[in-house]
């Protein structure tokens, strides 16, 4: 390959030859690697997915480095490049796997600077009675020590001796295949760590041939001497159903004690934080002012720019309770709580207005009907009913998207509905469980099945990564404490069924997902994230858990929940950056305040709309898809309303052919092409140019407006003497455009503080 990117265009005769001599080389390798990895797989103690693999991939590698062997005589150079570039791509693929094999699924890693260091976990690592107890162990202290002992396994051991990979015929994944032991005999000898060759090889020192793991990080001391305490114990293993290594959220519902009040502080939201900061050692800071919360709260409530004269009258408001009264007098404005909502909204149920699926009737909008329940303030439990258990109006979101053509099994409509059911309303991703078994969590193939079948009409064969197994799945809820549904029910009665099950106060996980979401919409992250991982670990149980029972206990109210949580002083806080975006969904993330964030799409187009001139004309709304009398509700055509185009798509709007829950705020560099040359945003400049020459006739007077409508103050005197200088004496419309295009491009503008 390097031969030949040296010859490119030089056509050397002696690179050509050595070119040719190598290739031929290389092909009767091939042919030798395969005949000896056939002789050594039928010897060699492995077996599993990794050796099937490297096995098929090298016989493809060898097919194609004959044929690029022969290629090179018929002289189609171009040709013969193109099957060396992809003979080498198999060789790497075909390496890799084989590199697995001998050396471990962390080869790479292993060999990276800290990767083979023995790092102690963080915390308790065994359970407090393997040091103590020296009796028989309770049903409860060897569930525990299940756990702990499983954790190992997984951990170290899965990746040779597990369902993919299976060394020496000898799998670590069950307590029938410990005990069995590989060909080599057993493994575990109960009551005797000491002659169980399990403890010898990973008590072997690193080097020595027979240690165990072969490569990677080595068990640390005190999860040896589990293991060791676990085989002397007997090696037990509990009875009935085996508790999950993976952390899986309560699903019962909670209310926890609200902690006393304190001089400063007595809202519950407040209390709870204020117990989180005296644990990790936190601190109230000072509180936004007024220009701040009020530009905050109006963009979070309804998406919009809060006028000049409304902040103006805020700031000089003297009223204690001001900002309380002022987040009830946005909640009432019904039309432009729901003109925003709906973004959230539709991003979360996979609802546009137009886009795959809608041409051909595989697809089917629910706008009508979400902007009426956004609009009414639906309570949440029947919102949920309504989408599950559909009329005409609501079906859209289960109905999902009939793709054409040929589609993986997983993509079939009755699976689209129990993914985004399970993604939406219980914080669960259902997308590995519905190919395979899920890697990352207890969740089954036959468990996502199960659930798909409630909303198919005829039960499903269940297909393994695409493959039929000739296997039917029941047909059961995820959770089946919630209730059980009839199987030789009709389908409509099913769905009802499991909408009536799903909203069950005692259904405590559809109330926390969806106090969540609102809390990481309100406050840029989540109490647990990600938003759709509800197993994960909250920075607060008590404050989730307090937050989702009261929105229970207020009636499913979704208003009174943004309402609680943005007249917290909790809220009120400055806001935290992060350096990274990663550091967000960080496990060891500390809350000090709400996360800075971008601007959506949306607000965006709609700031730039409010307070320069409108992006959007009436003629972009998608009508036909909204209520009748939507364009009399707008105060001119919002974003939310229009079909996505490139410059949404750039701002961050997805295409909602799948469910999204979450959208970046970092900028990015086709954000910032498109601000930059993008046609939509420079044709917005120049026909509110022409508006704003004619009305400001004075430079003063224009950055003064501009500054009012876009920030919210008055120029400061540095500020309106550059912007005079981009205008001149009189404003011109390149000047107009130029000065717009700045202020819409600062933080100040571009970012919720």
């Amino acid at each position: 390959m390097l031969f030949e990117l040296i010859d490119w265009k030089h056509k050397s005769t002696v690179l050509r030859d050595g070119t040719r001599i190598i290739t031929w080389i290389s092909a009767a390798s091939a042919v030798l690697s395969v005949a000896f990895g056939l002789l050594l797989a039928s010897s060699e103690d492995s077996g599993g997915t990794n050796l099937e693999i490297h096995r098929w991939a090298g016989i493809a590698t060898m097919v194609l480095s004959l044929a690029t062997a022969f290629t090179l005589r018929s002289g189609s150079r171009s040709l013969f490049r193109g099957l060396l570039l992809t003979t080498v791509f198999g060789v790497s693929f075909a390496g890799h796997y084989g590199a697995m094999l001998t050396h471990g699924e962390d080869y790479l890693t292993s060999v990276l600077p800290g990767g083979d260091k023995t790092v102690e976990p963080e915390g308790e690592m065994e359970a407090d009675f393997v040091l103590t107890n020296n009796g028989a162990l309770s049903p409860e202290q060897i569930q525990t020590l299940n756990v702990e002992v499983r954790t190992i396994l997984a951990h170290n051991c899965y990746s040779c001796h597990g369902e993919n990979k299976i060394k020496g015929e000898l799998r670590l994944d069950s307590k029938d295949a410990i005990m069995k032991g590989g060909e080599h005999g057993v493994v575990v000898i109960p009551n005797h760590p000491d002659k169980s060759e399990l403890i010898r090889r990973i008590s072997l020192p690193k080097g020595h041939k027979e240690a165990m793991p072969t490569k990677g990080k080595r068990l640390t001391e005190k999860e040896v001497k589990l293991l060791e305490f676990w085989i002397e114990k007997g090696a037990p293993w509990p009875d009935g159903k085996e508790k999950s290594i993976y952390r899986v959220a309560e699903l019962a519902p909670r209310t926890p004690q609200v902690p006393e009040a304190t001089a400063e502080l007595n809202k519950p939201v407040d209390l709870f934080v204020n117990a989180y900061f005296q644990k990790n050692k936190g601190s109230w800071k000072p509180l936004v002012d007024d220009r701040t919360y009020i530009r905050r709260v109006y963009l979070d409530i309804i998406g919009l720019l809060p006028p000049p004269e409304k902040i103006d009258a805020f700031v000089a408001d003297t009223r204690p309770d001001k900002r309380e009264q002022l987040a009830k007098e946005l909640l009432n404005q019904n039309d432009a709580y729901a003109q925003h909502w709906m973004t959230f909204w539709n991003d979360a149920l996979r609802n546009d207005y137009d886009g795959t699926g809608y041409i051909t009737g595989g697809r089917f909008g629910i706008s009508k009907w979400l902007y009426a329940s956004l609009l009414n303030n639906k309570p949440y439990n029947w919102f949920v009913k309504e989408l599950i258990s559909p009329d005409k109006e609501s079906e859209g979101f289960i109905k999902g998207i009939k793709w054409r053509g040929t589609i993986n099994s997983s993509q079939r409509t009755e699976m689209q509905a129990a993914q985004n059911v399970a993604q939406v309303f219980l914080g669960l991703n259902l997308k590995c469980a519905s190919c395979h078994d899920s890697f990352i969590s207890d969740w089954k193939l036959a468990d996502a099945y199960a659930f798909a079948n409630i909303f198919a009409d005829t039960l499903l064969e269940i297909n393994r990564c695409d493959k039929p197994t000739g296997k039917i799945a029941g047909t059961r809820m995820l959770y089946p404490e919630l209730g059980e549904i009839e199987i030789n029910a009709s389908t409509e009665k099913r769905l009802r069924q499991l909408a009536d099950f799903l909203v069950q106060p005692k259904d405590g996980r559809l109330y926390r997902t969806l106090v969540n979401r609102v809390w990481a919409q309100l406050m840029g992250r989540g109490i647990v994230e990600p938003v759709d991982a509800m197993d994960n670990l909250p920075w607060s149980q008590d404050l989730l858990d307090w937050l989702s029972s009261d929105f229970v206990a207020n009636g499913y109210d979704v208003k009174k929940l943004i309402y609680t949580i943005v007249t917290s002083k909790t809220y009120q806080l400055p806001s935290s950056s992060v350096k990274e975006a990663g550091d967000i969904m960080a496990s060891d993330f500390k809350f000090t305040g709400m996360v800075r964030r971008r601007l959506t799409a949306e607000q965006f187009a709609d700031a730039i709309s409010m307070s320069f001139t409108p992006m959007y004309a009436d003629t972009a709304l998608a009508l036909k898809k909204l209520p009748e009398d939507i364009r009399s509700r707008l105060p001119f055509p919002r974003a939310a309303f229009v079909k996505n185009d490139p410059f949404l798509t750039s701002l961050g709007r997805p295409n909602r052919e799948t469910v999204s829950t979450g959208r970046t705020s970092q900028a990015n560099l086709l954000q910032a092409l498109e601000l930059t040359n993008g046609s939509k945003f420079t044709e917005t400049l120049k026909a509110g140019s022409k508006v704003w020459k004619s009305q400001y006739p004075t430079s003063d007077s224009l950055v003064t407006a501009l500054y009012r409508k876009a920030l919210g103050r008055a120029p400061a005197a540095k500020e309106l003497a550059a912007a005079k200088k981009i205008l001149g004496p009189t404003p011109s419309e390149e000047g107009i455009q130029d000065l717009v295009w700045a202020i819409a491009l600062v933080p100040e503008f571009q970012l919720i503080y």
